[in-house]
């Protein structure tokens, strides 16, 4: 996938204002700080198309991106510890479990861990759900370029272990600051939406 044109929709607070041109949509999901606005700025290679925050639950609505008039980007509400109020939180878990569960446009979900640490309990929790659903996925290990290039691999291994990573679900290693692992990423996203048009 070569990305020449990413367009801003919308932030979605409720399902009635998801676009509904029918493309197909590739949803990226992790925690609160594990990278996911650089990985879509990096994708698509601007620096502020999503933006990066120092402080986690940034992203409180389900950002919508158009590639190229082709398909979806769709940026979901970080999980795990945001400081946000309980109530503030339910509605996000209600919004994402939507999405999740009822868009036809969804191909599939790239889903972020941080390679410097073992899965999360809700990543680990997330990758399960997924798979239980059947919703095609493959993991990314962001910040790569903050560990030597002697413990990556060990530390991939250890994340594949710990979600419990089937035979023939990826796993790539991406930084945002060296743009490692981005062309494996586009070939991926390429490919999910290549069986979604055919």
């Amino acid at each position: 996938m070569r990305i020449t044109r990413v367009e801003y929709v919308i932030s979605a607070a409720s399902p009635r204002q998801f676009p509904r041109e029918g493309l197909p949509e590739i949803a990226f999901v992790g925690r609160s700080n594990v990278g996911k606005s650089s990985l879509l700025n990096s994708l698509a290679q601007r620096k502020n198309l999503a933006k990066v925050s120092q402080t986690p639950g940034k992203t409180r609505l389900i950002n919508f991106f158009r590639i190229n008039n082709h398909c979806f980007f769709v940026d979901l509400p970080g999980y795990g510890f945001a400081r946000v109020p309980k109530s503030v939180k339910e509605h996000w878990s209600k919004l994402l479990d939507h999405y999740l569960r009822n868009r036809k446009e969804l191909v599939g979900v790239v889903q972020l861990v941080d390679l410097r640490h073992p899965p999360s309990a809700e990543d680990c929790q997330m990758f399960a759900w997924l798979q239980n659903y059947g919703i095609p996925v493959f993991v990314v290990g962001t910040k790569a370029d903050k560990l030597p290039r002697g413990r990556r691999r060990e530390q991939e291994k250890q994340v594949a272990e710990v979600l419990g990573l089937p035979p023939g679900v990826p796993l790539v290693s991406h930084s945002a600051k060296t743009g490692e692992g981005r062309e494996e990423l586009l070939r991926l996203l390429e490919k999910w939406v290549l069986q979604a048009s055919s």
